[in-house]
């Protein structure tokens, strides 16, 4: 009885002895020449003929953790990452490396490491530059001259209102004609509103001191909003045309952006006209050449081609909007994730990760 069961036992650990080298065999053989997908833009991924060159973000972050965790690998590049996660979801490749955005809309398909940059997205404009067509522009403009239509309607019908009552009472100051009495309705209603006081016309009737005073009351709630905002349409700061603060700015306006990005869907939330290309590079050349009013697309991309392109004279809003995480993709049954998020961690919390961020971002 002894004997069996001592044949059980060495059965039972034999076969579980087998099952882990089988299992270590099928982890080799997965981390041993693994197929790794490379896409995006500089600054997380640099490519050159097609071939990545060992540099950016991303694909210095990765070659830490392979090296860390001592797995081979050969890189395959892609035009996009979208044509990277079709080849991931084909099976023919095993994970990608690249500015991947982790949202609802790929975790049906894929799996993701933990995030190793917090991104977002901007709006890169032209830099708006002082020039007297812009000063005409704003000075005729439907907005200023829509206000100063009503201003005038306005006017009209005060002054029309003192001559009639004041033309028979005081025809020494508003005369029976017409166009001369509301002139000078007109000139009294201004000069009242404005303070001004010259005393030269002034209402003799009762009706006529009735619609002066209520005149004054009135041009005074009224004409400080109305002055302010005629003064900020002709401030200095709005003769830079170009300056783009926030997404609000750039309703009506024709806005470049990637294939494929969330930016798009970002952009339709706000109906915007969007004009969708290739790659950033296709983006700047809609942008200089004056067929689109900004880009908008992920920051830190934005930023390292500004930063890198000074003569351009592009500007970034400092607005941000939807905040994504970039992480690396994977098929949703893979094994690899655990290892590959734990060296994440060990590399952030070693500040290898912000070391390898700033030397294409700074600090």
């Amino acid at each position: 009885m002894k004997r069996l069961q001592i044949s059980i036992f060495l059965v039972l650990i034999f076969n579980i002895s087998f099952t882990t080298i089988l299992s270590a065999q099928n982890v080799l053989q997965k981390t041993d020449s693994l197929r790794v997908g490379v896409a995006g833009t500089a600054p997380f991924v640099f490519t050159e003929k097609g071939n990545p060159d060992s540099q950016g973000i991303s694909v210095n972050i990765w070659d830490k953790i392979a090296d860390h965790l001592q797995w081979n690998y050969q890189y395959k590049p892609y035009k996009t990452v979208n044509l990277a996660l079709d080849a991931l979801k084909k099976g023919e490749i095993d994970m990608v490396v690249g500015p991947v955005t982790i949202n609802s809309d790929r975790l049906d398909h894929f799996r993701f490491s933990q995030p190793f940059y917090q991104s977002s997205l901007a709006i890169a404009y032209k830099e708006g530059q002082f020039s007297i067509w812009n000063v005409f522009k704003l000075l005729f403009s439907v907005k200023l001259l829509f206000a100063i239509g009503i201003f005038l309607i306005i006017l009209a019908i005060v002054g029309t209102l003192l001559w009639l009552a004041e033309r028979k009472a005081s025809p020494d100051q508003f005369s029976a004609e017409a166009a001369k009495g509301i002139g000078t309705g007109m000139w009294l209603a201004i000069v009242t509103m404005s303070t001004t006081g010259y005393g030269d016309k002034a209402p003799v009737t009762l009706m006529g001191r009735i619609i002066a005073g209520t005149w004054m009351i009135v041009s005074i709630i009224s004409a400080t909003s109305m002055i302010a905002g005629i003064a900020s349409v002709l401030t200095f700061s709005n003769f830079q045309s170009g300056d783009i603060k926030n997404i609000e700015q750039l309703n009506g306006k024709r806005v470049a952006t990637i294939s494929g990005s969330p930016s798009i869907s970002f952009l339709k939330e706000y109906n915007i006209r969007i004009n969708a290309v290739e790659n950033l590079e296709e983006a700047i050349i809609l942008l200089n050449n004056k067929q689109v009013d900004a880009i908008v697309y992920d920051r830190p991309q934005l930023m390292y081609y500004i930063n890198n392109h000074k003569e351009e004279d592009l500007e970034i809003a400092t607005a941000e909007y939807y905040q994504q995480g970039y992480g690396f993709a994977f098929p949703k049954d893979s094994k690899l994730i655990y290892n590959v998020n734990r060296t994440l961690l060990e590399l952030a919390e070693n500040q290898e990760l912000a070391e390898i961020t700033a030397e294409y971002l700074g600090k």
